[in-house]
């Protein structure tokens, strides 16, 4: 029976320290299914949005799920915890359970206590081991626990820069793109050659902020549960966006700024397919057409209207509907599972943006309506 337990506890042990290792330490993704923390977001956010879902007001329903994000970093931080804490009890309790407390029998009870204050570093003196296996045993879970608790928190502020720049990145779209984003007001923004110009530097910043997002969001995919600082934003949002955007210059604009385009496109098609990958949220074939022929005739009247015509060919649609089956599938998925709304591709009725917006200058607020 106590060889069992020290087995489990041995397994368990090098489970909690390898996940850790995957989940913090080592950049790149990992593929493999049998994960504590896989198992931790799967069990734990679903009923976190179901319960979220209950609140009515949409600002709020946001507030409520922006919390997840940051709590499961702590909630995961007290399972490894938990679980170390266990493995070195049933260690222990394989050496034979070999320490002593003043009125308790030795046991698995004992071995837990004495695990804890030994992990946590307590230092309360009053279980004492009596054998040199149990003293052994109980120096290297005193230097595993104060080592990984600092590892694993020297990483909050890391995680915490990675969430910073990818905010930076939306922040910088809404006064380009609208508050939501929608790729015809970010193209509405930027006619004339002046504007094409500021437009391909826009993708450029994307090519390289959806790179990042790659880079950073397979490294610490808890940083997808993390929103954003506004309910109309969000980092899914902003990227569907964009590909949008690109998806109409590809579509058949012509010029210098479809070479960027088409660079951007790939870029931020690669981040949000490899995280429908991490997230196993395969494409939605079957999803309602976010651009029915209704609204696309629309698109097409917008664009001509300030410069940039989409051609009114079998083949241009063609393009167009090819090239949104590239990335819309995947995220409709990601949508649904994050509870992240896609932006619409063209906003019907003009709204403020976010920096437009104030609840202490009203007068303001009318004044930029009508000068921007």
């Amino acid at each position: 029976m106590r060889w069992l337990a020290g087995a489990g506890g041995a397994l368990l042990l090098a489970g909690v320290l390898w996940d850790a290792f995957e989940l913090v330490v080592l950049p790149r993704r990992v593929n493999r299914r049998l994960r504590l923390s896989t198992a931790f977001y799967r069990t734990t956010w679903s009923p976190f949005a179901r319960l979220a879902s209950l609140v009515k007001a949409a600002n709020r329903r946001e507030s409520v799920l922006s919390f997840y994000g940051p709590l499961s970093l702590v909630l995961l931080l007290g399972l490894w915890a938990t679980g170390l804490v266990i493995a070195f009890a049933l260690i222990q309790y394989a050496a034979g359970s070999r320490v002593r407390l003043e009125g308790s029998r030795p046991g698995l009870l004992l071995d837990l206590y004495m695990s804890g204050s030994t992990f946590f570093s307590l230092g309360l003196g009053d279980v004492e081991p009596v054998a040199w296996r149990s003293r052994v045993i109980m120096v290297g879970e005193a230097a595993l626990g104060f080592g990984f608790l600092a590892l694993v928190i020297g990483y909050f502020p890391v995680i915490y820069q990675a969430f910073s720049r990818r905010e930076l990145a939306i922040a910088l779209l809404d006064a380009r793109a609208g508050s939501p984003p929608s790729a015809v007001e970010l193209l509405r923004r930027h006619r004339g050659d002046e504007g094409m110009q500021a437009l391909r530097d826009v993708l450029h910043e994307w090519e390289h902020s959806a790179a990042e997002l790659l880079e950073t969001h397979l490294s610490y995919p808890m940083l997808a549960y993390f929103r954003s600082q506004h309910s109309n934003e969000s980092w899914l949002g902003a990227l569907t966006a964009v590909l949008d955007t690109c998806a109409l210059l590809l579509a058949g604009t012509e010029g210098p700024v479809v070479r960027q385009a088409r660079l951007t496109f790939a870029n931020a098609r690669h981040a949000l397919v490899d995280l429908a990958q991490v997230f196993r949220t395969p494409p939605d074939l079957a999803a309602s057409d976010r651009l029915p022929p209704d609204l696309l005739a629309t698109v097409r009247d917008e664009l001509e209207a300030f410069g940039l015509p989409l051609p009114r060919s079998a083949e241009a649609d063609e393009r167009l509907t090819a090239l949104r089956r590239l990335y819309e599938p995947y995220a409709v998925a990601l949508a649904r599972h994050l509870r992240q709304p896609l932006p619409a591709w063209h906003n019907r009725d003009r709204r403020r943006d976010n920096w437009q917006t104030s609840a202490w200058d009203k007068g303001a607020a009318a004044w930029l309506d009508e000068h921007f």
